[in-house]
């Protein structure tokens, strides 16, 4: 079984693709783990992927492919594997159609994790880090008891300039260019299922495991 979890930035996908992939038996394949990996290991593909990110360029879709390909040809992926943060494009998502059918596999099911734009803003600014022992708060979900100040340590707070509404809002322009599409692309494929992703963490993995011990 082959799944891919669709889904914004600060939808939880990462999390959920973790937690499934220990349940179902299946290996966690993510695209960021697989550069770092590459990188690590100074592997002829990192290598290559290096020397465009060295450049300032975006790496190739056939880079990327070619690591996700190798990564799916590993002993732990002949049972299926979950697929998170790839591909983030049309074009990605037809390579991948085609690396894997010259694999004799196929993506089985499309979950899309579906949150309103204003819970992700939400989720995605708001977020205080402490300067001495890196603690992390955010203001609605888990404000610390003093304005300002670490609960554990009593250090300052200080916000990244990740985890302003503004960078939230730009994420989520980009995810809506680039990737929402692939929504409509694997529905018309007839594998997508749409998720309420606004639930407890724990309602939306139960959602997301029935749909798939089906």
């Amino acid at each position: 079984m082959y799944v891919m979890l669709l889904g914004a930035p600060g939808a939880g996908k990462g999390t959920q693709a973790h937690v499934l992939a220990e349940k179902l038996d299946l290996a966690h394949v993510a695209s960021g783990d697989l550069f770092r990996d590459n990188l690590k290991q100074g592997t002829e593909l990192g290598l290559l992927a290096k020397s465009y990110m060295d450049r300032g360029v975006l790496v190739p879709d056939e880079v990327t492919i070619a690591m996700v390909k190798e990564r799916l040809a590993k002993p732990d992926c002949q049972q299926g594997a979950i697929l998170d943060g790839f591909p983030r494009t049309i074009e990605q998502a037809r390579a991948l159609d085609d690396a894997l059918k010259e694999m004799d596999k196929k993506i089985d099911k499309v979950l899309s994790i579906d949150v309103s734009e204003q819970e992700l803003i939400r989720r995605l600014s708001g977020r205080w880090i402490c300067r001495n022992c890196q603690a992390s708060f955010h203001e609605s979900s888990r404000p610390p008891k003093k304005a300002g100040a670490c609960d554990e340590c009593g250090g300052e707070l200080y916000q990244r300039a990740d985890d302003t509404v503004e960078t939230a809002r730009k994420r989520l322009d980009v995810y809506n260019e680039q990737t929402a599409p692939l929504i409509d692309y694997y529905g018309q494929a007839g594998v997508l299922v749409d998720i309420n992703g606004e639930q407890d963490i724990e309602l939306v993995l139960s959602d997301l495991l029935s749909v798939l011990q089906r």
